[in-house]
C-alpha cells in the first residue's frame, strides 16, 4: 500500500509546491484535483484545479507526470467530482465534457484512474436515476475504454445541504446500486471506496468490503462522527443533514484497524488517499497541513 493525499484543500497553492510538501512529509502518492479553471463560488472542497486539463498538451502532460514521479510520488488518480446526471442538460453536458478532458489527461500522463461521481437528480428515485444512468453513462464508459483508463466512483450520496436533499447528487452509494453498476460496467468502472459514508448510512463496512473488495480500485481515507444530539433532533429521515460530521482519520467513528484488516483480506494493495474535509483543520494552509499530518500519523502504522 501507499499513503497519499488529495490536493483539493490547497486551491491556491501551486501543484509543484503541493508535491514538494507531500514528498517532504513522508507521503508516497497523490490524487490531483482537476476541476475546470473557472471563477466564482464553488461547492465546498470542489473547484480546485491543479491541472488545466482542458488545455493540457500531450507533451505538457507527459512532462508534468515525469516531474511528479521523479520527486518520488506515485499519482494515484486524477479527481473531478461533479454531477454527470444533473437534471439541467446544459450543466450535464458541461461536466461530462470536462470529465472527458480529465480522462484524456490521465491517458497522456499514464495515470490509471479517473475518480469521480456517477451523479444523480435528488428529485428522482434511485430506479429513475438508474434509468437515466443507463442512457448517459455508456458513452462515458466507452470514452474511458477508448483511452485505456478506468473510472472509479466514490460511494458518497452527496447529501450535505438542502439543495441536495432528499435524494442526493450521487446514486452510487448502496450495495444494491453497486451490483447494478458492476454488472453493467465492471472492469472499466470500479469503486473509489470511502469508509466514512458507510458510518452515517449504517452500512456494514466489513460486509461491504467482503462483497465488493475485488472491485475496489482506489481508496479515500476520511473519517466521520455522528453527532448524536443532532441525530436525536432531526432523525434519520433528514438523511444525515445536521448530524453527520466529516473528520480526519482518527478523529471520528471509523475503526481504522478493522478497515485495513478488511482491505488486506480482500486483496487490496493500492493507494490510501487522505481526503481532508475537517472544518477544525481548515481556514489556512498551515491548518490544512496540520490535519494531513495528524491523519498520516494515525494511518501510517497500517500501511506496509
Amino acid at each position: 500500500m501507499r499513503l497519499g493525499l488529495l490536493t483539493a484543500p490547497f486551491p491556491e497553492m501551486p501543484l509543484a509546491d503541493v508535491v514538494a510538501w507531500t514528498v517532504a512529509n513522508g507521503f508516497e502518492s497523490i490524487e490531483i484535483a482537476c476541476w475546470p479553471r473557472t471563477t466564482g463560488p464553488t461547492r465546498r472542497y470542489a473547484g480546485t484545479s491543479h491541472i488545466d486539463v482542458a488545455n493540457l498538451s500531450a507533451d505538457e502532460g507527459r512532462d508534468l507526470a515525469a516531474e511528479i514521479r521523479a520527486s518520488g510520488l506515485h499519482i494515484s488518480g486524477l479527481g473531478f467530482y461533479p454531477n454527470p446526471l444533473h437534471p439541467d442538460p446544459a450543466q450535464r453536458d458541461q461536466v461530462i465534457g470536462h470529465l472527458r478532458h480529465v480522462i484524456t489527461a490521465a491517458e497522456t500522463m499514464d495515470v490509471p484512474f479517473v475518480n469521480t461521481f456517477m451523479g444523480g437528480d435528488a428529485a428522482l428515485s434511485q430506479d429513475e436515476n438508474w434509468t437515466r444512468a443507463l442512457e448517459i453513462w455508456p458513452d462515458i464508459v466507452r470514452f474511458a475504454q477508448d483511452h485505456g483508463r478506468r473510472i472509479t466512483i466514490e460511494n458518497c450520496p452527496m447529501i450535505f445541504s438542502r439543495d441536495e436533499w432528499p435524494g442526493g447528487h450521487n446514486i452510487a452509494w448502496s450495495p444494491s446500486i453497486w451490483r447494478r453498476i458492476l454488472e453493467q460496467w465492471g472492469g472499466t468502472v470500479g469503486l473509489n471506496y470511502d469508509p466514512s459514508h458507510l458510518v452515517w448510512l449504517m452500512i456494514d463496512q466489513t460486509r461491504f468490503i467482503k462483497e465488493f473488495g475485488p472491485h475496489i480500485l482506489h481508496v479515500q481515507a476520511k473519517d466521520l462522527t455522528i453527532d448524536r444530539d443532532g441525530l436525536y433532533e432531526r432523525g434519520t429521515l433528514s438523511s444525515g443533514m445536521g448530524w453527520q460530521v466529516p473528520r480526519l482519520p482518527g478523529l471520528g467513528d471509523v475503526d481504522w484497524a478493522r478497515f485495513h484488516a478488511d482491505l488486506y483480506r480482500a486483496g487490496y494493495d493500492g493507494d490510501i488517499i487522505i481526503e481532508h474535509e475537517d472544518r477544525r483543520f481548515e481556514g489556512d494552509d498551515d491548518l490544512v497541513k496540520r490535519g494531513f499530518l495528524l491523519a498520516r500519523d494515525v494511518l501510517r502504522p497500517f500501511i506496509k
